[in-house]
């Protein structure tokens, strides 16, 4: 027996002096905290999969998709919505005369003072646009006429263009083109009017 060798113990822990015994950790504490981690990560999964489930079957996924066909689809009565538009008494119109036929700017001036126009001036087209207007004419304003008075001047007129200048003034030219023929009758004129102030409302619901 060597002298290190403790009292009482000889066999496998003698002390020889040339080797130590080995003490090694346990293992079964190393694999009991794997498992244990392992075991927190399988709950922690297998929580979400139920809570997912529960959202899918409980009508979650249905009020997301009624929230995002919501958000798509127009809000009823918004596109539909009347315009506020002027009154044929608030629009100032000065007719002008682009074709040859000779006194065609005064009649027609007339016929929209009836029609409750009020009427500027009357005369023949500037020299820009004298005999070269195609078609019925041209409405020709500022740009803020594009947001009315255009329109409501429009339904006494098929087929006239519309212009915008410089101008800063509220009036709005008529310019008769090389085609005109007369005016919307009255009653077509109120049709198309009342058309314009009360549009169509937007379809419902299905988009």
């Amino acid at each position: 027996m060597s002298m290190l060798t403790p009292p009482g113990m000889g066999g496998k822990y003698r002390i020889k002096g040339d080797a130590y015994p080995r003490m090694r950790r346990p293992r079964k504490r190393g694999r009991l905290i794997l498992a244990l981690v392992g075991a927190i990560v399988a709950l922690g999964l297998i929580g979400w999969g139920t809570l997912q489930l529960i959202d899918v079957f409980g009508g979650g996924g249905k009020s997301h998709a009624a929230a995002d066909h919501k958000k798509d689809c127009p809000s009823p009565g918004t596109s539909g919505a009347p315009q506020a538009l002027p009154k044929p008494a608030q629009i100032t119109v000065n007719v002008y005369n682009a074709t040859p036929r000779a006194g065609l700017a005064k009649t027609v001036a007339d016929e929209l003072k009836k029609r409750g126009f009020a009427i500027g001036k009357v005369g023949n087209a500037p020299g820009e646009y004298d005999k070269k207007v195609p078609g019925n004419g041209i409405l020709l304003g500022a740009p803020a006429a594009t947001r009315g008075p255009f329109s409501v001047l429009g339904t006494q007129l098929k087929g006239a263009a519309q212009k915008t200048d410089t101008r800063d003034t509220p009036d709005v030219d008529l310019i008769l083109g090389t085609t005109f023929a007369d005016l919307n009758t009255p009653k077509d004129a109120d049709t198309a009017l009342a058309a314009l102030a009360k549009p169509a409302p937007a379809p419902s619901g299905k988009c």
